[in-house]
């Protein structure tokens, strides 16, 4: 790239990448710095949200310190975007340290910090912190604050928050908000009380309103809604997995093999593939990414054979793999061996070959919902080795700490 673009041409290559592929827009990033040029806050702003997609807080810890070095500390749109990418690597002390230091906060600010409690399962810290706002909030207040609600199971809390929203601070709720109802009503198992709200919705339930009920239906083994559910789920999204996946995992809960290998011959038949589970964990300077089974990872038989000395040791812990929702067809044993080899399994594995001396925290990333096998294997392996596992999922973090996760179970 010539060296003759000045910060705005930069700064618009930067923010091209910056979603889709951060470590590449944190490379142009030092580029830009090697070629003299000094970063502004438009800048500083896009390569922190490149920031928020990565793993590691480094590299949000060394853009903060380029910022102050700049003068822009007391920048409000910085102070939102470095709440914003601290809390997506799982630094919640941070986004806490950058949002108590401001000196001003706008809706975004506060807005912000409720979004990273929500994702870190604190409720009811987000609950206090709402009742110290001293700005009006808006829809994305209750997003965040639902959300809370939803994942740590405070439905009554929730139930009052969706109430006041018209009644109290004249904020219509919108489809998102219906839909946190919908998830939060659901998971506690209250799935009839779930399926009112979406009658009585204003408008016509989305996919996250339908996905929100499949779920609960999941959790709960709820077959007849479910299938309703799917059933609207593959009309607004015909290309989507999670309906034709859920309901197989519902049937087979239920002792339905029949009706499960149904579901997954027409997902066959309609061509619709299931997203492959990856995940990624960060090593020195090099983040690996790792997919179910691992075959194509060029040290395999290494992370095989550690998982299995693993597994022995946790097995004595009382470790028994979670077999009800593999594939009904096989035999059991070939079960247990098709949970052994999941991705965030293989991950942390992999972390502890390399990283076993340094007892720092390990820090996987994944791009679809942990299963119940792999939260049960991770709160076990937390104990065993004395070292806390964070593991971000599509939905939320989970903090693995002595045998213990911060989502309490409930997810």
């Amino acid at each position: 790239m010539s060296g003759t673009r000045d910060v705005v041409s930069w700064t618009a290559i930067i923010r091209a990448y910056a979603e889709r592929n951060p470590q590449e827009a944190l490379f142009l990033f030092r580029q830009l710095l090697q070629q003299g040029i000094a970063p502004d806050p438009h800048t500083f702003s896009t390569v922190l949200k490149a920031c928020a997609g990565l793993l590691s807080h480094k590299h949000s810890l060394s853009i903060h310190s380029q910022v102050i070095k700049s003068g822009f500390e007391d920048d409000t749109v910085l102070s939102n975007a470095l709440i914003h990418a601290y809390s997506r690597c799982g630094s919640l002390a941070f986004s806490e340290q950058v949002f108590n230091s401001m000196s001003c906060c706008d809706l975004v600010s506060w807005n912000s910090i409720l979004k990273a409690y929500a994702l870190h399962g604190q409720a009811e810290t987000a609950l206090w912190v709402f009742s110290q706002m001293d700005v009006q909030p808006d829809a994305s207040t209750f997003v965040a604050l639902l959300s809370a609600c939803s994942h740590a199971g405070l439905v009554d809390e929730g139930a009052r928050l969706f109430d006041s929203m018209f009644e109290v601070y004249g904020t219509a709720p919108q489809l998102s908000h219906f839909a946190c109802m919908v998830d939060m009503l659901g998971r506690d198992g209250r799935i009839t009380e779930a399926e009112k709200v979406i009658r009585s919705m204003p408008m016509e339930p989305d996919s996250v309103v339908w996905s929100a009920l499949l779920g609960a239906c999941r959790k709960h083994n709820e077959t007849r809604l479910a299938q309703l559910a799917a059933e609207k789920l593959r009309e607004l999204e015909p290309d989507n997995s999670l309906g034709y996946v859920l309901m197989s995992n519902i049937y087979c809960l239920g002792g339905s093999f029949k009706e499960a290998g149904h579901v997954r011959k027409e997902m066959k038949g309609f061509r619709v593939r299931k997203e492959p589970g990856l995940s990624f964990v960060d090593i020195g300077n090099w983040v690996h990414e790792f997919a179910s089974g691992g075959r194509f990872h060029p040290q395999k038989e290494a992370i095989y054979a550690k998982l299995e000395g693993l597994l022995g040791r946790l097995k004595e812990m009382g470790y028994v793999p979670e077999t009800n929702m593999a594939m009904y067809d096989i035999e059991e044993e070939n079960k247990e061996e098709q949970l052994y080899y999941h991705s965030e399994k293989l991950a942390l594995v992999f972390a502890l070959m390399n990283s076993a001396n340094d007892g720092g925290v390990i820090r996987i990333m994944k791009n679809i919902r942990i299963c119940v096998d792999c939260h049960n294997f991770m709160k076990l392996t937390s104990s065993l080795i004395r070292r806390e596992v964070i593991v971000r999922d599509l939905n939320r973090f989970h903090c693995f700490q002595d045998g213990l996760c911060s989502c309490n179970d409930y997810w």
